[in-house]
């Protein structure tokens, strides 16, 4: 039976991989129209920061503690009470979000620009970009309900065991956040006495927009429609409330971090000591590109792990529960470990042939491919994480993950700290710093999981481990090598890097599974049925 339920996990996260490498490649394009559009500067940093503000309060009440608390509870109505009931408590859930959520978007944008300078208030040093972030980030606040909605929605098809439409479903917002952004600051903006980034700004609503009607066909095929209904007092609600209470207060941790690391970003400083224009652009663009391995890989197994772990922990079948999130946890090192070598050794032919061009200059590949390579060496702690904290919520334990992202405060403000003011390594030093908290965070709760469930056979993912890291470093190596001789022959033209990456790639792939087929990686046997 728990072989049973880990190969169904093993097959949504190869449905959830493949519509997430679709919803990357969409915010890859999105991403190139804007480096290319508006370069690694003024416009660019203030944009980034007003979609940052309501994307941070995103991830503490929606996607990330929201997702962690509705899932288990909505999967342990589902298949103890019923659906009639679990439709009601979506409804409630949904009625709930419109209201609380509805009114934090209205505070945010009257006290927009309060949290701006909470976030850069250095902004105000450079004429224009201080304002210019204050007017996107109120444009962009309402954002936040939308994407709220669509994560709720996600969470319910999940639990119906449908994970391609809501996977798909940032595609749709990147898609449409592009095509109506472009319209608007090309033609609307313009006409209002308005910088054409403003448009994107609406671009980002419209999107969000869509990120939640794509959803609802299928809810309704479901059985799944809604209808306002408001009961404080329902048991569901409250023990989601109580589960959501840890949990923002971790994502709350983890959102002091990034606006530290912003803050930080914001005040760089060139050698003459004036405020820099860039560093924020190159976090984010370097940040992007992690997130495709992330996406594809961390946050599909997670997805597809969460649902199953909830319906072993309802039926208390720890054996079951512990053996599924084990091998969760080895396939995730199987796909992150190689990705992040190859994001280090390739980073700046790849950041290059892609962003490069129009306002994006060399200058500005090379920085975010210093800061890729950085981010890469948290990636495989950043995804586990993404599967294991969910997991305590399923053993409705939300205390732990909220304890490590507290203590993770300290750390990322000395590591931060350190990096940037010591060490003097900039915009790259806090890439870092995030992955030092990542590693932290994947130790400390794989050690408490560990204690909590009696063991999670933590001699076969160090072994696992082990394996995978020895056949990542011939194959990063080898790439390097291949890296070295191609730029050393063509030179540094696009098409010299495009035909780096056209050979480099392949040619380490094959070096990476012959190394782990002959090192006798167990984990190797999964990833045909991601393909199923």
């Amino acid at each position: 039976m728990a072989e049973q339920s880990h190969h169904s996990v093993v097959r949504a996260a190869g449905v959830v991989s493949a519509a997430v490498m679709l919803s990357r490649v969409t915010g890859l394009i999105r991403e190139i129209a804007f480096a290319r559009l508006f370069g690694a500067g003024l416009a660019n940093d203030a944009f980034i920061i007003g979609f940052r503000i309501p994307n941070l309060a995103r991830d503490l009440f929606a996607e990330g503690a929201l997702s962690s608390a509705f899932v288990p509870t909505f999967t342990s109505y589902l298949a103890t009470k019923g659906k009639q009931e679990a439709a009601h408590l979506s409804n409630l859930v949904a009625t709930a979000l419109i209201v609380v959520v509805g009114a934090l978007c209205a505070a945010g944008m009257i006290w927009t620009p309060q949290l701006v300078s909470l976030f850069a208030g250095s902004f105000a040093a450079v004429p224009g970009k201080f304002e210019l972030a204050v007017t996107l980030t109120r444009v962009m606040f309402p954002f936040l309900l939308l994407v709220a909605l669509a994560a709720q929605a996600m969470g319910v098809l999940n639990a119906n065991n449908r994970f391609g439409m809501p996977a798909l479903a940032s595609s749709f917002f990147n898609l449409g956040s592009l095509a109506f952004g472009l319209a608007a600051g090309q033609w609307i903006a313009p006409r209002f006495g308005m910088h054409p980034i403003v448009g994107m700004g609406y671009g980002v609503v419209f999107g969000g927009a869509l990120q939640l009607l794509c959803q609802v066909p299928e809810l309704l095929q479901c059985g799944f429609g809604f209808r306002p209904s408001i009961d404080w007092s329902h048991p569901g609600l409250r023990h989601i409330f109580a589960l959501m209470a840890p949990a923002v207060i971790g994502a709350a941790a983890v959102q002091v971090n990034v606006a530290v690391n912003t803050a930080f970003a914001a005040g760089i400083t060139d050698a003459a000591g004036h405020v820099m224009n860039g560093p924020v652009t190159w976090l984010n663009a370097a940040f992007r590109f992690m997130q495709l391995p992330l996406g594809l890989f961390g946050v599909a197994i997670a997805s597809a792990t969460l649902p199953s772990i909830s319906r072993s922990a309802a039926a208390s079948n720890i054996e079951e529960f512990r053996g599924t999130l084990s091998r969760s946890l080895g396939l995730v090192f199987l796909l992150t470990i190689p990705s992040s070598i190859g994001l280090a050794v390739l980073g700046e032919p790849l950041i290059a042939a892609i962003y490069q061009g129009g306002k994006f200059a060399l200058s500005d590949a090379r920085q975010t491919a210093f800061a890729l390579a950085c981010y890469a060496v948290g990636l495989a702690g950043y995804a586990a994480v993404k599967v294991l904290a969910p997991a305590f919520y399923a053993l409705n334990n939300a205390r732990i993950p909220m304890v490590v992202s507290l203590v993770s405060i300290a750390i990322n403000y000395v590591a931060a700290s350190t990096m940037v003011r010591v060490a003097g390594l900039g915009h790259a030093g806090l890439a870092l710093s995030t992955s030092i908290v990542a590693i932290f965070n994947f130790l400390a709760l794989l050690w408490m999981m560990r204690a909590r469930i009696g063991g999670i056979r933590g001699r076969v993912l160090l072994t696992s481990f082990i394996k995978v890291s020895a056949a990542s470093l011939l194959m990063g190596a080898v790439c390097f090598a291949s890296s070295h001789l191609i730029r050393g022959s063509l030179g540094l033209g696009r098409w010299a890097r495009l035909a780096d990456l056209g050979l480099s790639i392949p040619l380490g792939l094959a070096v990476f599974y012959a190394a782990a087929r002959a090192l006798g990686v167990a984990e190797l046997e999964m990833v045909p049925r991601l393909r199923r």
